[in-house]
């Protein structure tokens, strides 16, 4: 565990030499920032997102306490959007305080290499100011902060802090994929 999480971390630290954006970056405004910090919460493609997550849930039973019907499906709705609050809450609280910006940003070049590595950097990256990136420590304490409440405090009891630090490790895997699909899916 431990050499695969120094790896990954050798390989962000190697790759953010590599993949920047051609384009000068612009630090949005803070009203922006803010706004963008509502719409990520509670917007339409966040709501979404937290019933998709809570239908597949809902269809493999997990956690199986909380059965697979509809009262169900608003327990897991209910927690999504709790997480959903935590995460977007402490990670616009931390990128605010640290002045960076987690959001992500689509790669302005064309190769299929550097748009790949950028949508997976994003992940666990943040700008700075001058938009050079840094380690994202916003979001990945907002990932982890929301996983690791949510198993401590209203999950069932059969869940603990552990089975939120994995839980958090997979959000984080989601999140690459939801920015490979922003990468190539949407247009600009």
């Amino acid at each position: 565990m431990r050499s695969s999480v120094f790896i990954f971390a050798a390989v962000v630290f190697c790759a953010s030499f590599s993949f920047g954006q051609s384009t000068p970056y612009v630090r949005p405004d803070a009203e922006k920032r803010f706004k963008r910090f509502v719409n990520d919460t509670v917007g339409p493609f966040a709501w979404v997102g937290m019933a998709a997550g809570a239908g597949v849930a809902t269809a493999t039973d997990t956690p199986e306490e909380w059965e697979s019907n509809s009262k169900g499906f608003g327990k897991r709705l209910a927690s999504n959007f709790g997480r959903n609050v935590i995460r977007n809450t402490v990670t616009y609280s931390l990128d605010e305080a640290l002045k960076l910006d987690s959001h992500f940003y689509r790669s302005e070049k064309k190769g299929v290499g550097s748009r790949v590595g950028n949508a997976l950097l994003s992940t666990v990256t943040a700008r700075k100011t001058n938009g050079k990136r840094t380690v994202g420590v916003p979001r990945i304490v907002g990932t982890y902060t929301a996983n690791v409440i949510a198993r401590e405090t209203w999950f069932p009891p059969r869940y603990d802090w552990k089975d939120g630090l994995r839980s958090g490790t997979a959000s984080l895997g989601v999140n690459a994929v939801f920015n490979l699909v922003k990468e190539f899916v949407f247009k600009r």
